[in-house]
């Protein structure tokens, strides 16, 4: 699956709160994402697909408080500890739109956004997450159901240049790796299937095979080091099939 994001032109609303001990909580409400309505990247996402994805993130992240969200546009699916700036709270749907509130956290990367937001800095929110696409009848590019939400980002230019909010990341294809339940790149398949097969009984037998080829060298060398001397017949075939050993 490919990484998808989406920008929302839609401003967020800012909420602020004042807590007893005179503490200010900042909070974003807004639309998160929409359905049936094609986009400005030319994308449509049916309404199923993105209730579908709502259910299960407000199960396995919101509820238990880990819908986790960063600053930025991020170039994976992952979730950045250092880059976290808010905390998904709620998601609903609203006919075709998708809504959300999010409250501002005391990271570094929240107390940037809280910075931009009593300086007047507009934000919006960015969509990101896995999944493909597929052209329908009309032309028009349509998330199939295999799309998974990894998250809902803080962004502060949401009215960008379009090549800002090109949403796919074409070169990059991910899997969900179920050892340590994270999404990682395809290219890092190949490399941790080639070093899980190099174990400890595969490396002794390698090291044995080296050293029979050695030895079998060494030995062609020595017979061949007095050329007038003939060489037995006998002892030509053991060395020839010791070689033919270290080759399987």
């Amino acid at each position: 699956m490919k990484l998808i994001t989406e920008i929302f032109e839609e401003d967020c609303e800012i909420l602020k709160e004042t807590t007893e001990d005179g503490k200010k909580n900042y909070y974003i409400h807004g639309i998160f994402m929409q359905s049936d309505t094609r986009n400005r990247n030319g994308r449509v996402y049916p309404g199923s697909v993105l209730e579908k994805e709502m259910n299960r993130y407000n199960k396995d992240f919101i509820e238990t408080k880990r819908a986790l969200g960063e600053l930025g546009h991020p170039n994976g699916p992952q979730i950045n500890g250092d880059r976290v700036s808010h905390l998904i709270t709620e998601m609903r749907r609203e006919g075709s739109n998708f809504t959300g509130r999010a409250k501002i956290m005391g990271t570094p990367m929240g107390e940037i956004v809280k910075t931009f937001i009593d300086e007047g800095v507009k934000v919006g929110v960015s969509t990101r997450g896995l999944g493909s696409v597929k052209a329908g009848r009309d032309g028009i590019m349509e998330v199939q159901d295999d799309f998974h939400l990894a998250t809902v980002d803080v962004v502060t230019d949401p009215s960008g240049p379009d090549c800002f909010v090109n949403g796919i990341m074409e070169n990059t294809e991910y899997y969900f790796d179920i050892a340590t339940s994270s999404w990682k790149p395809n290219g890092e398949v190949a490399m941790t299937s080639d070093i899980n097969m190099i174990d400890n009984s595969s490396l002794e037998e390698a090291m044995t095979r080296i050293q029979m080829l050695e030895d079998t060298i060494k030995e062609i060398k020595q017979s061949f080091s007095k050329p007038s001397v003939k060489l037995d017949e006998k002892k030509s075939l053991q060395i020839f099939e010791n070689f033919i050993k270290t080759l399987k």
